[in-house]
Protein backbone atom coordinates (compact mmCIF):
# COMPACT_ATOMS: atom_id res chain seq x y z
CA UNK A 1 0.00 0.00 0.00
CA UNK A 2 1.24 3.51 -0.87
CA UNK A 3 0.61 5.91 2.01
CA UNK A 4 0.76 9.70 2.39
CA UNK A 5 1.05 11.42 5.77
CA UNK A 6 0.34 15.16 5.89
CA UNK A 7 2.39 17.18 8.39
CA UNK A 8 5.97 17.78 9.38
CA UNK A 9 6.34 17.65 13.17
CA UNK A 10 7.12 15.19 15.91
CA UNK A 11 3.62 13.71 15.74
CA UNK A 12 4.10 12.95 12.05
CA UNK A 13 7.54 11.42 12.63
CA UNK A 14 5.96 9.11 15.22
CA UNK A 15 3.11 8.22 12.84
CA UNK A 16 5.61 7.58 10.04
CA UNK A 17 7.76 5.38 12.27
CA UNK A 18 4.73 3.27 13.32
CA UNK A 19 3.48 2.97 9.72
CA UNK A 20 6.93 1.83 8.56
CA UNK A 21 6.87 -1.02 11.11
CA UNK A 22 3.90 -2.54 9.25
CA UNK A 23 4.65 -4.78 6.22
CA UNK A 24 1.47 -3.42 4.54
CA UNK A 25 3.37 -0.21 3.82
CA UNK A 26 5.09 -0.43 0.43
CA UNK A 27 5.86 3.27 0.04
CA UNK A 28 5.52 6.18 2.46
CA UNK A 29 5.57 9.87 1.55
CA UNK A 30 5.34 12.60 4.20
CA UNK A 31 4.54 16.19 3.23
CA UNK A 32 6.35 18.34 4.14
CA UNK A 33 8.16 16.09 6.64
CA UNK A 34 11.41 17.11 8.35
CA UNK A 35 15.03 16.01 8.50
CA UNK A 36 14.30 13.11 10.85
CA UNK A 37 11.37 11.86 8.78
CA UNK A 38 13.57 12.02 5.66
CA UNK A 39 15.74 9.30 7.22
CA UNK A 40 12.88 6.76 6.97
CA UNK A 41 10.48 8.04 4.27
CA UNK A 42 10.27 10.24 1.18
CA UNK A 43 9.45 13.89 1.89
CA UNK A 44 7.50 16.11 -0.53
CA UNK A 45 6.73 19.78 -0.90
CA UNK A 46 2.95 20.23 -0.94
CA UNK A 47 0.37 22.77 0.26
CA UNK A 48 -1.31 20.43 2.75
CA UNK A 49 -4.24 22.81 3.35
CA UNK A 50 -5.18 22.84 -0.35
CA UNK A 51 -7.53 19.90 -0.91
CA UNK A 52 -7.30 20.00 -4.70
CA UNK A 53 -3.49 20.01 -4.58
CA UNK A 54 -3.45 17.04 -2.19
CA UNK A 55 -5.89 15.07 -4.39
CA UNK A 56 -3.74 15.76 -7.48
CA UNK A 57 -0.60 14.67 -5.61
CA UNK A 58 -2.29 11.41 -4.57
CA UNK A 59 -3.30 10.68 -8.15
CA UNK A 60 0.19 11.40 -9.47
CA UNK A 61 1.83 9.17 -6.83
CA UNK A 62 -0.71 6.30 -6.75
CA UNK A 63 -1.50 6.98 -3.09
CA UNK A 64 -4.06 4.60 -1.59
CA UNK A 65 -4.33 5.85 2.01
CA UNK A 66 -3.89 9.36 3.46
CA UNK A 67 -3.26 10.05 7.17
CA UNK A 68 -3.82 13.69 8.12
CA UNK A 69 -1.62 14.71 11.06
CA UNK A 70 -2.38 18.34 12.03
CA UNK A 71 -5.69 20.10 12.63
CA UNK A 72 -5.41 22.90 10.03
CA UNK A 73 -5.91 20.68 6.91
CA UNK A 74 -8.87 19.00 8.64
CA UNK A 75 -10.52 22.34 9.42
CA UNK A 76 -9.82 23.38 5.80
CA UNK A 77 -11.78 20.40 4.46
CA UNK A 78 -8.90 18.41 2.98
CA UNK A 79 -10.44 15.13 4.20
CA UNK A 80 -13.70 16.08 2.42
CA UNK A 81 -11.89 16.60 -0.89
CA UNK A 82 -10.00 13.32 -0.57
CA UNK A 83 -13.18 11.35 0.19
CA UNK A 84 -14.95 13.03 -2.72
CA UNK A 85 -12.11 11.74 -4.92
CA UNK A 86 -12.64 8.19 -3.67
CA UNK A 87 -9.52 7.98 -1.50
CA UNK A 88 -9.30 6.26 1.87
CA UNK A 89 -8.48 8.94 4.44
CA UNK A 90 -7.87 9.01 8.20
CA UNK A 91 -9.28 12.22 9.64
CA UNK A 92 -12.69 13.88 10.03
CA UNK A 93 -14.52 16.04 7.51
CA UNK A 94 -14.52 19.79 8.14
CA UNK A 95 -18.01 19.74 9.70
CA UNK A 96 -16.95 17.20 12.37
CA UNK A 97 -13.53 18.87 12.78
CA UNK A 98 -15.38 21.86 14.25
CA UNK A 99 -15.04 19.99 17.55
CA UNK A 100 -11.52 21.46 17.61
CA UNK A 101 -11.89 24.36 15.20
CA UNK A 102 -14.61 25.99 17.35
CA UNK A 103 -14.72 25.91 21.16
CA UNK A 104 -18.27 27.27 20.99
CA UNK A 105 -19.35 24.35 18.76
CA UNK A 106 -17.98 21.84 21.27
CA UNK A 107 -19.95 23.55 24.04
CA UNK A 108 -23.06 23.36 21.87
CA UNK A 109 -22.54 19.60 21.48
CA UNK A 110 -22.03 19.25 25.24
CA UNK A 111 -25.28 21.12 25.83
CA UNK A 112 -27.11 18.83 23.38
CA UNK A 113 -25.79 15.63 24.98
CA UNK A 114 -25.62 16.66 28.62
CA UNK A 115 -21.89 15.91 28.71
CA UNK A 116 -20.21 17.16 31.91
CA UNK A 117 -18.00 20.18 31.17
CA UNK A 118 -17.19 23.62 32.57
CA UNK A 119 -19.87 26.28 32.76
CA UNK A 120 -19.26 28.86 30.04
CA UNK A 121 -20.36 31.94 28.12
CA UNK A 122 -19.42 33.06 24.59
CA UNK A 123 -18.73 36.57 23.38
CA UNK A 124 -18.09 38.48 20.16
CA UNK A 125 -17.88 41.81 22.04
CA UNK A 126 -14.89 42.75 24.22
CA UNK A 127 -16.84 45.03 26.58
CA UNK A 128 -19.41 42.34 27.37
CA UNK A 129 -16.61 39.81 27.93
CA UNK A 130 -14.87 42.18 30.35
CA UNK A 131 -18.11 42.75 32.29
CA UNK A 132 -18.58 38.97 32.58
CA UNK A 133 -15.06 38.48 33.92
CA UNK A 134 -15.47 41.28 36.46
CA UNK A 135 -18.69 39.62 37.65
CA UNK A 136 -17.29 36.05 37.77
CA UNK A 137 -13.87 36.79 39.25
CA UNK A 138 -10.79 34.55 38.99
CA UNK A 139 -9.35 32.01 38.44
CA UNK A 140 -11.10 31.77 35.08
CA UNK A 141 -10.29 30.36 31.63
CA UNK A 142 -10.34 32.48 28.46
CA UNK A 143 -10.28 30.67 25.09
CA UNK A 144 -10.02 31.96 21.54
CA UNK A 145 -12.86 30.18 19.74
CA UNK A 146 -10.86 29.08 16.68
CA UNK A 147 -7.57 27.32 15.95
CA UNK A 148 -4.58 29.06 17.51
CA UNK A 149 -1.84 26.39 17.25
CA UNK A 150 -2.46 25.23 20.80
CA UNK A 151 -1.81 28.69 22.28
CA UNK A 152 -5.29 30.25 22.38
CA UNK A 153 -6.17 29.17 25.93
CA UNK A 154 -5.32 31.40 28.89
CA UNK A 155 -5.79 30.07 32.43
CA UNK A 156 -6.04 33.41 34.21
CA UNK A 157 -5.21 33.36 37.92
CA UNK A 158 -6.29 36.98 38.38
CA UNK A 159 -8.99 39.20 36.92
CA UNK A 160 -6.28 41.45 35.42
CA UNK A 161 -4.76 38.48 33.56
CA UNK A 162 -8.18 37.55 32.19
CA UNK A 163 -8.88 41.12 31.05
CA UNK A 164 -5.46 41.24 29.37
CA UNK A 165 -6.31 37.99 27.56
CA UNK A 166 -9.55 39.56 26.29
CA UNK A 167 -7.61 42.58 25.01
CA UNK A 168 -5.11 40.31 23.25
CA UNK A 169 -7.74 38.10 21.64
CA UNK A 170 -10.03 40.85 20.42
CA UNK A 171 -6.93 42.86 19.51
CA UNK A 172 -5.96 40.22 16.96
CA UNK A 173 -3.09 38.38 18.67
CA UNK A 174 -4.56 35.05 17.52
CA UNK A 175 -5.91 36.35 14.21
CA UNK A 176 -9.38 35.20 13.21
CA UNK A 177 -9.32 32.57 15.99
CA UNK A 178 -9.97 35.33 18.54
CA UNK A 179 -12.93 36.96 16.80
CA UNK A 180 -15.16 35.00 19.20
CA UNK A 181 -14.16 34.13 22.75
CA UNK A 182 -15.39 31.44 25.14
CA UNK A 183 -14.97 32.11 28.86
CA UNK A 184 -15.18 29.10 31.17
CA UNK A 185 -15.17 28.35 34.86
CA UNK A 186 -11.83 27.12 36.17
CA UNK A 187 -12.11 23.37 36.79
CA UNK A 188 -10.27 21.78 39.71
CA UNK A 189 -8.59 18.40 39.32
CA UNK A 190 -5.93 16.65 37.27
CA UNK A 191 -5.94 16.74 33.48
CA UNK A 192 -5.37 13.72 31.25
CA UNK A 193 -5.81 12.82 27.58
CA UNK A 194 -8.02 9.97 26.32
CA UNK A 195 -7.66 8.81 22.71
CA UNK A 196 -10.29 6.87 20.78
CA UNK A 197 -10.68 5.89 17.15
CA UNK A 198 -14.07 6.49 15.52
CA UNK A 199 -15.39 5.19 12.19
CA UNK A 200 -18.65 7.14 12.12
CA UNK A 201 -20.45 4.85 14.55
CA UNK A 202 -18.10 2.58 16.50
CA UNK A 203 -15.65 3.86 19.10
CA UNK A 204 -12.40 2.08 20.01
CA UNK A 205 -10.30 3.37 22.94
CA UNK A 206 -6.61 3.28 22.02
CA UNK A 207 -4.80 4.77 24.99
CA UNK A 208 -4.31 7.43 27.62
CA UNK A 209 -1.56 9.97 28.25
CA UNK A 210 -0.67 13.04 30.26
CA UNK A 211 1.37 15.92 28.93
CA UNK A 212 3.18 18.86 30.51
CA UNK A 213 2.03 22.12 28.94
CA UNK A 214 4.06 24.66 30.90
CA UNK A 215 7.63 25.47 29.96
CA UNK A 216 9.13 25.33 33.46
CA UNK A 217 9.80 22.55 35.93
CA UNK A 218 7.07 21.95 38.47
CA UNK A 219 4.58 22.95 35.75
CA UNK A 220 5.42 26.66 36.00
CA UNK A 221 5.75 29.45 33.44
CA UNK A 222 3.87 30.08 30.21
CA UNK A 223 1.96 27.42 28.29
CA UNK A 224 3.65 25.72 25.35
CA UNK A 225 2.57 23.19 22.76
CA UNK A 226 3.76 20.55 25.25
CA UNK A 227 7.15 19.86 26.86
CA UNK A 228 6.74 16.12 27.35
CA UNK A 229 4.24 13.34 27.92
CA UNK A 230 3.86 9.84 29.27
CA UNK A 231 1.49 6.93 28.74
CA UNK A 232 -0.56 5.43 30.27
CA UNK A 233 -2.05 8.10 32.56
CA UNK A 234 -2.50 6.64 36.07
CA UNK A 235 -5.33 9.07 36.91
CA UNK A 236 -7.37 7.80 33.93
CA UNK A 237 -8.36 4.47 35.45
CA UNK A 238 -10.60 1.93 33.70
CA UNK A 239 -13.58 3.25 35.67
CA UNK A 240 -12.88 6.88 34.73
CA UNK A 241 -12.36 5.88 31.10
CA UNK A 242 -15.67 4.00 31.03
CA UNK A 243 -17.54 6.98 32.47
CA UNK A 244 -15.91 9.28 29.91
CA UNK A 245 -16.96 6.93 27.12
CA UNK A 246 -20.53 6.60 28.40
CA UNK A 247 -21.22 10.23 29.32
CA UNK A 248 -18.99 12.28 27.00
CA UNK A 249 -17.47 10.52 23.98
CA UNK A 250 -20.15 8.10 22.75
CA UNK A 251 -22.92 10.73 23.09
CA UNK A 252 -20.77 13.17 21.07
CA UNK A 253 -20.22 10.62 18.30
CA UNK A 254 -23.94 9.79 18.24
CA UNK A 255 -24.91 13.48 18.12
CA UNK A 256 -22.58 14.18 15.19
CA UNK A 257 -24.00 11.17 13.31
CA UNK A 258 -27.55 12.38 14.07
CA UNK A 259 -26.65 15.76 12.54
CA UNK A 260 -25.46 14.06 9.35
CA UNK A 261 -21.77 14.82 10.01
CA UNK A 262 -20.36 11.47 11.23
CA UNK A 263 -16.94 11.57 12.85
CA UNK A 264 -14.13 9.46 11.34
CA UNK A 265 -10.59 9.52 12.65
CA UNK A 266 -8.98 9.88 16.06
CA UNK A 267 -10.85 11.84 18.73
CA UNK A 268 -8.73 13.19 21.57
CA UNK A 269 -10.67 14.13 24.68
CA UNK A 270 -8.88 16.34 27.19
CA UNK A 271 -10.45 15.47 30.54
CA UNK A 272 -10.33 17.13 33.96
CA UNK A 273 -10.63 14.43 36.61
CA UNK A 274 -11.59 15.12 40.21
CA UNK A 275 -12.71 12.51 42.74
CA UNK A 276 -12.85 9.90 39.98
CA UNK A 277 -15.26 11.95 37.84
CA UNK A 278 -14.24 13.22 34.38
CA UNK A 279 -15.36 16.48 32.80
CA UNK A 280 -14.53 17.54 29.25
CA UNK A 281 -11.92 20.29 28.90
CA UNK A 282 -11.71 20.19 25.11
CA UNK A 283 -11.70 17.96 22.06
CA UNK A 284 -8.92 17.72 19.51
CA UNK A 285 -9.58 16.04 16.17
CA UNK A 286 -6.07 14.61 15.67
CA UNK A 287 -3.40 12.90 17.71
CA UNK A 288 -1.85 15.10 20.36
CA UNK A 289 1.72 16.30 20.03
CA UNK A 290 3.71 15.06 22.00
CA UNK A 291 1.17 12.41 23.13
CA UNK A 292 1.28 10.70 19.72
CA UNK A 293 4.95 9.96 20.28
CA UNK A 294 4.34 7.82 23.39
CA UNK A 295 1.21 6.19 21.92
CA UNK A 296 2.93 5.24 18.66
CA UNK A 297 5.98 3.81 20.44
CA UNK A 298 3.66 1.63 22.52
CA UNK A 299 1.39 0.61 19.62
CA UNK A 300 3.92 0.03 16.85
CA UNK A 301 2.83 -1.63 13.61
CA UNK A 302 -0.80 -2.17 14.67
CA UNK A 303 -1.36 1.61 14.54
CA UNK A 304 -1.62 1.42 10.73
CA UNK A 305 -4.12 -1.46 10.82
CA UNK A 306 -6.30 0.42 13.31
CA UNK A 307 -6.19 3.74 11.42
CA UNK A 308 -7.06 1.93 8.19
CA UNK A 309 -9.99 0.18 9.89
CA UNK A 310 -11.30 3.51 11.23
CA UNK A 311 -11.09 5.03 7.74
CA UNK A 312 -12.87 2.05 6.18
CA UNK A 313 -15.67 1.80 8.77
CA UNK A 314 -14.45 -1.53 10.18
CA UNK A 315 -13.60 -0.72 13.80
CA UNK A 316 -16.20 -3.14 15.17
CA UNK A 317 -13.84 -5.98 14.22
CA UNK A 318 -10.75 -4.45 15.90
CA UNK A 319 -8.98 -4.75 19.23
CA UNK A 320 -5.86 -3.02 20.54
CA UNK A 321 -3.05 -5.26 21.77
CA UNK A 322 -1.32 -3.43 24.60
CA UNK A 323 1.90 -4.56 26.22
CA UNK A 324 2.04 -3.95 29.97
CA UNK A 325 4.52 -1.12 29.49
CA UNK A 326 5.04 2.61 29.92
CA UNK A 327 6.44 5.27 27.60
CA UNK A 328 7.78 8.79 28.08
CA UNK A 329 8.78 11.53 25.66
CA UNK A 330 10.74 14.67 26.58
CA UNK A 331 10.74 17.70 24.30
CA UNK A 332 14.02 19.45 23.59
CA UNK A 333 13.25 23.03 22.60
CA UNK A 334 15.25 26.01 21.35
CA UNK A 335 16.34 28.50 24.03
CA UNK A 336 13.71 31.21 24.37
CA UNK A 337 10.74 29.00 23.43
CA UNK A 338 7.76 29.62 23.72
CA UNK A 339 8.89 33.21 23.16
CA UNK A 340 11.41 34.38 20.56
CA UNK A 341 14.08 31.84 19.65
CA UNK A 342 16.91 31.48 17.14
CA UNK A 343 16.85 28.98 14.29
CA UNK A 344 19.82 27.28 12.66
CA UNK A 345 21.85 26.03 15.62
CA UNK A 346 23.68 22.73 14.98
CA UNK A 347 22.62 19.62 16.91
CA UNK A 348 25.33 17.00 17.41
CA UNK A 349 25.08 13.43 18.66
CA UNK A 350 21.77 12.44 17.05
CA UNK A 351 23.42 9.91 14.72
CA UNK A 352 24.78 8.02 17.72
CA UNK A 353 21.46 7.62 19.55
CA UNK A 354 19.82 4.18 19.72
CA UNK A 355 16.83 3.53 17.47
CA UNK A 356 15.00 0.46 18.73
CA UNK A 357 11.45 -0.53 19.65
CA UNK A 358 12.25 0.84 23.12
CA UNK A 359 14.24 4.02 22.37
CA UNK A 360 13.93 6.55 19.56
CA UNK A 361 14.36 10.29 18.99
CA UNK A 362 11.51 11.72 16.93
CA UNK A 363 12.28 14.98 15.12
CA UNK A 364 9.83 17.88 15.42
CA UNK A 365 11.63 20.95 14.07
CA UNK A 366 14.83 19.95 12.28
CA UNK A 367 16.38 20.41 8.86
CA UNK A 368 19.70 19.47 7.21
CA UNK A 369 22.49 21.93 6.46
CA UNK A 370 25.86 20.81 5.10
CA UNK A 371 25.04 17.26 6.16
CA UNK A 372 24.32 18.21 9.77
CA UNK A 373 21.06 18.42 11.72
CA UNK A 374 20.03 21.97 12.62
CA UNK A 375 17.13 23.35 14.65
CA UNK A 376 14.37 24.87 12.52
CA UNK A 377 11.57 25.32 15.07
CA UNK A 378 10.70 25.99 18.70
CA UNK A 379 10.05 22.41 19.74
CA UNK A 380 12.86 20.54 18.00
CA UNK A 381 13.26 16.96 19.29
CA UNK A 382 11.04 14.41 21.07
CA UNK A 383 13.34 12.00 22.90
CA UNK A 384 11.17 8.95 23.55
CA UNK A 385 11.56 5.64 25.37
CA UNK A 386 9.49 2.89 26.91
CA UNK A 387 10.09 0.46 29.73
CA UNK A 388 8.45 -2.01 32.06
CA UNK A 389 7.84 0.91 34.44
CA UNK A 390 7.57 4.66 33.99
CA UNK A 391 10.75 5.13 36.00
CA UNK A 392 12.64 2.81 33.63
CA UNK A 393 11.27 4.73 30.62
CA UNK A 394 12.38 7.95 32.32
CA UNK A 395 15.91 6.66 32.93
CA UNK A 396 16.25 5.68 29.26
CA UNK A 397 14.93 9.04 28.00
CA UNK A 398 17.26 11.19 30.08
CA UNK A 399 20.24 8.93 29.30
CA UNK A 400 19.57 9.62 25.61
CA UNK A 401 19.22 13.36 26.24
CA UNK A 402 22.59 13.40 28.00
CA UNK A 403 24.19 12.12 24.77
CA UNK A 404 22.82 15.01 22.67
CA UNK A 405 25.21 17.95 22.22
CA UNK A 406 23.06 21.02 21.64
CA UNK A 407 24.03 24.01 23.84
CA UNK A 408 21.28 26.19 22.30
CA UNK A 409 18.53 23.78 23.43
CA UNK A 410 16.85 22.95 26.73
CA UNK A 411 14.39 20.49 28.23
CA UNK A 412 12.48 19.93 31.43
CA UNK A 413 14.08 17.40 33.75
CA UNK A 414 10.91 16.53 35.65
CA UNK A 415 8.59 15.04 33.01
CA UNK A 416 6.31 12.48 34.65
CA UNK A 417 6.73 13.94 38.13
CA UNK A 418 3.03 13.66 38.98
CA UNK A 419 2.98 9.92 38.27
CA UNK A 420 6.43 9.22 39.73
Amino acid sequence: MNILILGGGGREHALAWAVMQNPKCDKLIVAPGNAGIAEIADCATLDIENGAAVVAFCEENAIEFVIIGPEAPLAAGVADRLRDAGLLVFGPDAAAARLEASKAFTKEICDATGAPTAAYARFTDAAAARDYINTQGAPIVVKADGLAAGKGVIVAETVDQALEAIDDMFGGEFGDAGAEVVIEEFMQGEEASFFVLVDGEDVLPIGTAQDHKRVGEGDTGPNTGGMGAYSPAPILTDAVAQEALDRIIRPTVAELARRGTPYRGVLYAGLMIQNGKPRLVEYNVRFGDPEAQVLMLRMGAQALDLMQAAAAGQLAECRVNWADDHAMTVVMAADGYPGAYEKGSVINGLEDLPETSNEICFHAGTSRRDGRFVASGGRVLNVTARGESLSQARERVYAMIDRIDWPEGFCRRDIGWRAL
